[in-house]
């Protein structure tokens, strides 16, 4: 997989398909709850050999061809979280451990920024930049970061 690229859509097309509006579908695939599905599965589909995790559950999203785990998140209007989605959410805190233990167990994260959409920019980011942005504060206290933060900040910054 290239380190970062671009996907693009035709948002018409899918609008005629879905019998919907194109600003029904830019609703839709601005969302990252919803996005990711398409996302995962579109990343599959166009890098041979990596697959999908076998369970929603997994605690990553897709495996690559080395047997690498890969977490795919997507960078929407108020930013991108880096800790584990079980700390995400109302009433859910961060967690020292359980964020070093996810860093652990994956390869990396696959970025999607999806406030683009049709055209979503897309950046491998392996975790060791991750782990170094955390350890020097560039990351909030709750390991999330805005967008424009990541894409000024962050991106220029990923090392492989």
């Amino acid at each position: 997989m290239e380190k970062r690229f671009q996907m693009t859509w035709d948002e018409m097309e899918l609008a005629r398909a879905f019998k919907v509006s194109p600003e029904d579908v830019r609703e839709y695939l601005t969302d990252g709850r919803r996005v990711s599905f398409i996302i995962e599965r579109r990343l599959k589909w166009e890098n041979p050999g990596w697959q999908l995790a076998p369970s929603e559950g997994a605690g990553y999203d897709l495996l690559d061809p080395d047997g690498g785990m890969w977490e795919v998140r997507s960078i929407t209007r108020q930013g991108v979280y880096f800790n584990p989605s079980n700390q995400v959410g109302s009433g859910r805190r961060f967690n020292e451990d359980g964020f070093q233990l996810k860093m652990s167990g994956i390869k990396g994260f696959i970025l999607s920024d999806i406030v683009g959409f049709p055209v979503v920019d897309v950046f491998v980011v392996p975790v060791e930049n991750v782990l170094r942005w955390h350890s020097q504060r560039l990351l909030g206290a709750n390991a999330k970061v805005s967008r424009a933060k990541f894409l000024n900040n962050l991106a220029p910054d990923i090392q492989f």
